[in-house]
């Protein structure tokens, strides 16, 4: 079946919640071997109880806080000694917003560390493996201000951009080894970031939080938020052996919000 993953192993960023939660849920129905990676143990417990394995397969989750470069680096290298991956999805919560003016340099170097650096990190550690089991799908979950920076997110539209580009530059170096990487871009998506960057607005502007949900709806043709498992969806099909062809690319699921192709 090409969109089941059964017998691969998956290890899925920021998956205690949100877009990266619907990610592990949907490549877990789907067959895969799942493991999390979150900071807060928690609600990683509590979302690896839910995962389903009717194909057999039991799931994990590693504990390390995305702010920590290191950290991450130490818990994923000890548990990828003891198998591969063939999947690696890297998602992590976005930086707060404002004004590009506005930020100082340690916003910057915050964000850089725990999109950029990490994701790089874990690719070099997963990489060796992919390339020996002759299957590797790399996915990062990004956002649409690649393709088009959105107003009030300074500093996440400097940083996406950059994992843009890294991405873009390692799905070329990858390319021989049969490795693909592709960016998965989300546009406003009903999970706790869009929230808080809602509440955000309607305290900047003084508007009520209806209001600034429905300036935000005006500008998405299809009139609605996206479902993180909308998102899930997209993710999954780049995971998949239907996707061996599809490399260094950007796909936007933003309901047609973004005004560039």
């Amino acid at each position: 079946m090409e969109n089941s993953f059964k017998g691969m192993r998956a290890l899925i960023g920021g998956s205690s919640q949100g877009i990266g939660k619907a990610v592990a849920e949907l490549m877990a129905e789907r067959g895969a071997e799942v493991t999390l990676l979150a900071r807060n143990p928690e609600r990683l417990q509590s979302v690896c109880d839910g995962l389903a394995c009717n194909h057999g397969q039991s799931h994990s989750f590693i504990v390390a806080d995305f702010s920590q470069p290191s950290e991450v680096l130490s818990a994923v290298s000890a548990v990828a000694k003891d198998a591969p991956f063939q999947i690696l999805v890297n998602n992590t919560g976005g930086p707060p917003g404002g004004p590009i003016v506005d930020a100082d340099m340690g916003a910057f170097l915050a964000a850089f560390n725990a999109h950029l650096i990490n994701n790089h990190q874990l690719a070099q550690v997963l990489v060796p493996g992919m390339d020996a089991l002759g299957y590797g799908r790399i996915i990062n979950i990004i956002s649409t201000s690649v393709k088009a920076p959105l107003k009030g997110l300074g500093v996440s539209n400097t940083v996406r951009a950059a994992v843009g580009n890294w991405s873009k530059t390692l799905s070329m170096e990858l390319g021989p080894k049969q490795i693909t990487v592709n960016n998965v871009l989300p546009g406003a998506t009903m999970t706790q970031r869009l929230s808080s960057i809602i509440a955000n607005k309607a305290k900047q502007s003084g508007q009520p939080i209806q209001a600034v949900e429905q300036a935000m709806l005006n500008q998405i043709p299809m009139g609605r938020f996206a479902q993180a498992e909308e998102v899930a969806e997209a993710v999954c099909f780049l995971a998949s052996p239907a996707a061996a062809y599809i490399s260094g690319i950007n796909i936007p699921v933003d309901g047609g919000r973004t005004p560039t192709l």
